[in-house]
């Protein structure tokens, strides 16, 4: 008995020493030790005897430094996620370390239960062969440099043949993504640049490889990686702190040539803020209008012409959310917030299956992710706006927000201007709020949202007010590392509305409003290295307001009217295919079909066939009850392009494209105006139609500092909406009456010249473009210049622009923007006649004569704060002069009766040098 008593407690007592030994805390101090020093040091002060397989660590360096913490609390913090598995066996004294799976030291569940008669246990089924049951791959997060990451699952014998290596970059001091960083392989041509989400995949071959990466505005980094299978490694860059030897990166400087795309503007928001704009605040709109085959037709308006296109045949995208008006105060200033956005992309000739329902342009605005590590801000003052950001994580590492604001101040710049105006009003204001959420490593959700409103009176009771509302949800999803989608949902929104209170017997209050929601899944899928697919749909349901009138005081004897509303639905499928043929040759194709239904509830006027649209040939109409499917349009849309490399700076590359649209925008104005109209395709006006074929050469010089471009282009363009003489396109219930279908055909050159590296940097650009409607459709009622083609409102045939920013020491840099164009084309009154007792007058051909030539310069001098790095306040000045010369540059030409004579009078919005000032703060 007594045996008995002393064999339990001396069990006791073991159990007892190990679990002190167990408890025990130790403290230890790792400088980039390997895992024999790392294991030896913790036998020695915990008894416990490490087992593991050198092989499998020798890539392993552990930085580590603990001060009294157990074992496992200091196992675990070595290996946190690196891949590496710890098990502790307490009764053994025993430590076994293992990559991708962690050893079981207890019986499977069910082990010990046995049935019936059963003499032993029964094991549970089905039994898992561990020597070939699938391991999860764990994430690498990639930090330092002189470190060899092993990636996927690591065997004896490497497997010839390529693997497939995903991931994200990401700033290490913020934690956000970086889209357009580029990873490529040393020495090699194999190469890809991230996503909008910093995603990247690529296919390499398995083996030790040393990989580049590069980012705008981050330091250069190389990973030295073991792709033993596909696997993931995310990367995190460095800010670039510059220097005056140091030159700014270009993470795309190669795509200039080697990419498939043509006439493709990127640019970062530290390119857009050198350029000096009106009052002094960054402009993403401006920095557009200096890009090749980019036009504007006016002094201070945000509206832009693509390559012989109208206003409204661009598509402005801010993050996937369609803006219908992206200007403020009168134009002079964009609706993006400078200290959001990210960059810009503006797509000219090779667009994106996934885009459409415009015909000349796609202009996509990218705003930044919030700050996922510290909550950081910035401000901002000037002559007539004030601007703050705001942002940081909700939960660290894996939610935050991003909000920004402005409002304007300018009532005390009116008051300065003329008697006649002194009595104007003008304020705007916008705000952004953006979150980003990571589900886990598969799934992500963004959150977007935009609100604007602009409220306007020149020298009259008339008050003007327009605003923007758009919302939108991102859930992206990756499948595998070759696979992944995006999902969105979302809501557009414009509206404005006229009011006008000084006589009450006509006071009124008009009203147009248009809404969209859309909804679109896309999927990527990298088939193999030499195949990138892209598919997905979209569909888009419209609901216009075309206006409505009523009376805006109970004196007022104006009659309530309303144009009936409109509805339609436009979706699409679209698949696109990238194909590296040779190493020097890649095509990329696709197809997006496009169908639009238009739908009631409507009344459709119906005409007697071959004769004018005027109410006097109205033979019946038709009614159509909600929802009913009135009329369908449907139209395959073909995108294809090409790269040949002849040198490794040299390519050719050719492009065709064909586009439909189905919106068409109704302006009395050659300008974007905040009381344009939208009028959707129905059965009496057809959709617009085009088709643009592009040819260029892309050649980089100076160890690709120096990118250079020409390019030419040809675009044919059906249905394009002209107007009648005197047509009335505000209240009108029957449109089609108004407007006239013409023909279009564009054509020009493009030269470019960028240099994006060094103290002096910036571009020069050069556009001869030519762009002619005809209308030669007799039912029409009237001939345009005889059926004959005639200059569009926007043809301006020479366009020249530079850009450039000299950087002279670390705090002091000044940029200088110049820029000339024809004049725009302009019907000018030549002549008096008198019909039937009345004087009348006679005018030109429709656009047969020009506005002066505008030209006009802006400099500016950019002062940054000192550059400490441990301070709480970052701050900037900007002081410069927007039309340096004092140029009297028209921004509208018109005629006026006096005395019995027309009198043409040309209005300057700028007619002389403006001074501007802004003061930035960041914290």
């Amino acid at each position: 008995m007594k045996k008995i008593y002393l064999a339990i407690l001396l069990l006791l007592a073991v159990k007892l020493l190990h679990a002190q030994v167990t408890s025990k805390s130790i403290s230890v101090n790792f400088q980039q030790a390997g895992i024999d020093l790392f294991a030896g040091d913790l036998e020695t002060k915990t008894g416990y005897r490490f087992f593991y397989d050198r092989t499998q660590f020798d890539s392993l360096k552990i930085t580590l430094q603990v001060n009294n913490q157990p074992l496992e609390d200091v196992l675990r913090q070595a290996f946190h996620n690196s891949g590496f598995q710890y098990t502790i066996v307490a009764s053994k004294m025993q430590v076994f370390l293992t990559l991708g799976k962690e050893i079981q030291t207890q019986p499977a569940e069910g082990y010990f239960n046995t049935k019936p008669g059963q003499s032993k246990p029964v094991m549970p089924s089905p039994v898992i062969d561990f020597t070939t049951a699938p391991v999860k791959k764990p994430i690498i997060e990639s930090t330092v440099e002189n470190k060899l990451y092993e990636i996927g699952i690591k065997s004896n014998e490497l497997k010839p043949g390529k693997a497939t290596l995903s991931g994200y970059v990401k700033s290490a001091k913020s934690g956000v993504a970086i889209a357009g960083a580029s990873i490529y392989v040393s020495n090699t041509s194999i190469g890809v640049t991230t996503d909008q989400f910093g995603y990247f995949t690529l296919a390499l071959p398995r083996g030790k490889q040393l990989l580049i990466v590069k980012g705008i505005g981050m330091k250069d980094a190389r990973r030295q990686i073991m792709l033993y299978t596909d696997g993931e490694l995310n990367i995190e860059l460095q800010d670039q702190v510059t220097t005056l030897k140091e030159v700014k990166i270009s993470a795309d400087k190669v795509a200039n040539v080697r990419s498939t795309e043509m006439a493709v503007s990127r640019l970062d928001i530290k390119s857009i803020k050198q350029v000096p704009a009106v009052f002094g605040e960054a402009d993403v709109l401006r920095i557009v209008l200096t890009l090749p085959g980019v036009q504007t037709v006016g002094e201070a308006t945000t509206g832009f012409n693509v390559r012989g296109g109208a206003a409204d045949q661009n598509l402005i995208l801010l993050d996937d959310k369609t803006i219908y008006n992206p200007a403020h105060f009168f134009g002079f200033f964009s609706a993006f917030n400078p200290d959001i956005v990210k960059g810009i992309e503006l797509y000219k000739s090779t667009i994106p299956e996934k885009f459409g329902g415009r015909l000349s342009s796609v202009l996509e605005v990218t705003d930044r992710e919030g700050n996922k590590k510290n909550f950081t801000g910035s401000a901002g003052i000037g002559l007539l706006t004030s601007r703050l950001n705001v942002e940081g994580p909700i939960v660290k590492d894996k939610t935050s927000f991003i909000f920004g604001g402005r409002t304007s101040y300018s009532d005390w710049l009116l008051k300065l201007l003329p008697e006649e105006y002194k009595h104007s009003h003008a304020s705007f204001y916008d705000f952004n709020l953006d979150l980003s959420h990571q589900v886990n490593k598969d799934n992500n959700i963004y959150i977007t949202t935009y609100l604007s409103n602009d409220n306007f009176r020149l020298n009259s009771d008339t008050t003007y007010n327009y605003s923007n509302k758009n919302a939108n949800i991102k859930w992206k999803h990756n499948f595998s590392s070759k696979l992944y989608s995006l999902l969105s949902v979302g809501y557009d929104g414009y509206k404005y509305d006229i009011a006008s209170t000084a006589n009450p017997v006509n006071a009124y209050k008009l009203k147009f409003g248009i809404n969209q929601t859309n909804l679109k899944a896309d999927f990527t899928y990298y088939l193999n290295p030499n195949n990138t697919i892209d598919f997905g749909l979209s569909s888009i349901y419209y609901k216009l307001n075309p206006g409505s009138e009523t009376p805006n005081s109970s004196s007022s004897l104006i009659i309530p009217d309303k144009v009936a509303d409109e509805q339609a639905l436009e979706s699409a499928l679209y698949l696109g295919d990238k194909i590296d043929i040779t190493p020097d040759f890649t095509i990329s194709a696709g197809i997006r079909y496009s169908l639009f239904n238009y739908l009631g509830a409507q009344t459709v006027r119906n005409y007697a066939p071959g004769l004018p649209r005027t109410p006097v040939n109205v033979v019946d109409s038709a009614n159509y009850t909600s929802g009913k499917v009135i009329k369908t349009y449907s139209r395959p849309e073909i995108r294809v392009s090409a790269r040949y490399n002849i040198q490794d700076d040299l390519s050719l590359k050719a492009s065709y494209n064909t586009l439909a649209q189905y919106i068409h925008q109704l302006s009395n104005t050659t300008a974007i105006s905040p009381i344009d109209i939208y009028k959707l395709s129905d059965p009496n006006i057809k959709p617009q139609y085009g088709s643009q074929v592009s040819l260029g050469i892309f050649k980089n010089a100076q160890q690709n500092t120096i990118e250079t471009s020409v390019e030419v282009y040809y675009k044919h363009i059906d249905n394009y909406l002209d107007y009648k003489s005197g047509a009335k396109l505000v209240m009108s219930h029957a449109i089609e009456q108004e407007v006239l279908n013409t023909k279009g055909k564009a054509y020009g050159v493009e030269l470019s010249v960028r240099k994006t590296t060094g103290k002096l940097n910036g571009w020069v650009n050069y556009t001869y473009s030519r762009t002619f409607l005809k209308q030669d459709d007799a039912i029409a009622g009237q001939l345009i210049n005889g059926g004959a083609y005639y200059p569009a409102n926007y043809d301006k045939p020479h366009s020249f622009n530079f850009t450039g920013n000299y950087r002279i020491t670390h705090r002091y840099s000044v940029s200088l923007d110049v820029t000339y164009s024809t004049g725009r084309p302009i019907t000018l009154p030549i002549a008096k006649y008198y019909s039937n007792g009345a004087e009348r007058v006679f005018y030109s051909g429709r656009n047969e004569y020009r506005i002066p030539d505008y030209f006009r310069s802006d400099f500016s001098i950019n002062i940054d704060g000192n550059h400490k790095i441990h301070q709480t306040f970052h701050n900037s000045w900007t002081v410069g002069v927007y039309n340096l010369t004092g140029r009297q540059n028209a921004y509208s030409t018109f005629f006026q009766q006096q005395g019995g004579a027309i009198n043409s009078y040309q209005l300057s919005i700028f007619a002389r040098p403006i001074p501007f000032i802004n003061y930035n703060i960041k914290f």
